[in-house]
């Protein structure tokens, strides 16, 4: 690995630069709840790395941004690697000059762009972070109370009303969701309304100012998420991200439209819940025939450019773009991992990753309109929320939506 020009003094293996002693890297998260993992895979680094050890410190995830940027403010005393949010967040640490550029010392040039897009300056184009996992959304759901009441993975949309009707009429809830986060309900507009717009074909007519937010297929996958209210929670709109999730890991509600991310917590709260998943159906109206699997990229572990052991951090950094890494994140912290060619051992993501494989497509709010205040995923959150509350109409949303949006996105055509 070519070494990084312009690091401190002492940063070649050793303190003080004599090659002996100690180096100690920090690695900074949003998820302290991966920390027992995170010891075991950097156990495994250590080994092979004499003269290294990496300490991971969590820290809560509505505090992290701030702590973040604290943190590389600091001349000293900062962490070397740290956990990104992909895409737009990254962008103002990136413009500040607060991470170390990675282009020529980590190679991920056989990883689809969409992956690598999520650490990828925005106007200079190079690469500050090796992606660490691929989310994909669908629908999680409670196989004893599935069989409970004779019902199987729905095939089509009407199958699935027809199921949500079934449970409600035995007072489960049908879908777990929170309608107070807008971008859980961000998440649920792509998980269950991806096939109304058409998939990324829809995304990249926006792109290029084809059709807008108003477009009726947009509005119309809009619709068909309020047309689930009545399957959703009472008082959706005033239901907490963490009391979603004990609505499905209790038992209370049958199903949870979402991402592969909420596997490994909901395990860990109930371990004896037997979780399947499924595409949602195919939207009535839709322009495609067949589901779809979105997916994005989750974050990326970048270098900080202050960092008084930067050649280290970057020789850590790159290892995380490995084979080995991969298969250590799958197993350790039960996510599908970004690294290509990497297949979870576990059944449930590697039928995650095989949908997005097959069918995917790229989580529009996050991927594509996640570079702006607002940004996209709030915009139609917010605008979500409004239409649950019953404040206004589809076509309103799909216009709230817009407005929100082309507060700072141009398209390119």
């Amino acid at each position: 690995m070519t070494a990084l020009t312009g690091c401190a003094p002492g940063t070649d293996g050793g303190p003080d630069g004599d090659g002996g002693g100690e180096t100690t890297l920090t690695v900074w998260s949003w998820r302290p709840e991966d920390a027992a993992g995170y010891e075991r895979i950097f156990d495994a680094y250590e080994k092979r790395h004499p003269g290294v050890k990496v300490e991971f410190t969590g820290h809560k995830n509505t505090e992290y941004p701030a702590i973040l940027q604290t943190g590389l403010t600091q001349r000293s005393g900062g962490p070397d690697i740290v956990q990104l949010k992909p895409y737009g967040p990254v962008q103002a640490f990136i413009e500040a000059g607060q991470l170390a550029a990675l282009d020529g010392h980590v190679d991920l040039s056989s990883w689809p762009d969409e992956t690598v897009d999520a650490a990828r300056g925005r106007e200079d184009g190079r690469i500050y972070g090796v992606p660490f996992a691929l989310q994909t959304l669908g629908v999680l759901y409670n196989r004893e109370i599935f069989a409970e009441h004779d019902l199987e993975p729905p095939e089509t949309w009407g199958d699935m009303i027809d199921a949500a009707k079934t449970l409600k009429k035995a007072d489960v809830i049908p879908f777990a969701t929170s309608g107070q986060e807008p971008w859980v309900l961000a998440l649920l507009r792509e998980t269950m309304g991806a096939t109304r717009v058409g998939g990324d074909a829809f995304a990249q007519k926006v792109l290029d100012g084809t059709t807008d937010f108003t477009d009726p297929d947009y509005v119309a996958s809009l619709r068909a998420v309020a047309d689930l209210k009545p399957y959703l929670p009472s008082d959706v709109t005033a239901v907490g991200y963490t009391d979603a999730q004990t609505l499905f890991t209790s038992g209370r509600a049958a199903m949870y439209p979402g991402g592969a991310f909420e596997l490994a917590p909901f395990r860990q709260a109930n371990p004896d819940l037997d979780i399947g998943y499924f595409d949602a159906p195919v939207v009535p109206g839709s322009p495609v025939d067949a589901p779809l699997t979105p997916g994005f990229a989750d974050g990326s572990y970048g270098v900080n450019n202050a960092s008084e052991n930067k050649d280290a951090a970057v020789e850590l950094v790159a290892w995380m773009a490995t084979e080995e890494f991969g298969r250590a994140f799958a197993e350790e912290l039960q996510q599908i991992p970004a690294v290509p060619g990497v297949e979870p051992a576990d059944p449930l993501l590697a039928a995650m990753l095989r949908g997005y494989q097959e069918h995917g497509t790229p989580y529009m709010m996050g991927v594509h309109f996640g570079y702006g205040d607002p940004l996209g995923r709030d915009a139609e959150g917010m605008a979500l929320a409004s239409l649950l509350l019953g404040e206004i109409t589809a076509e309103e949303a799909g216009k709230q939506v817009q407005k929100d949006v082309s507060a700072w996105f141009e398209p390119t055509g």
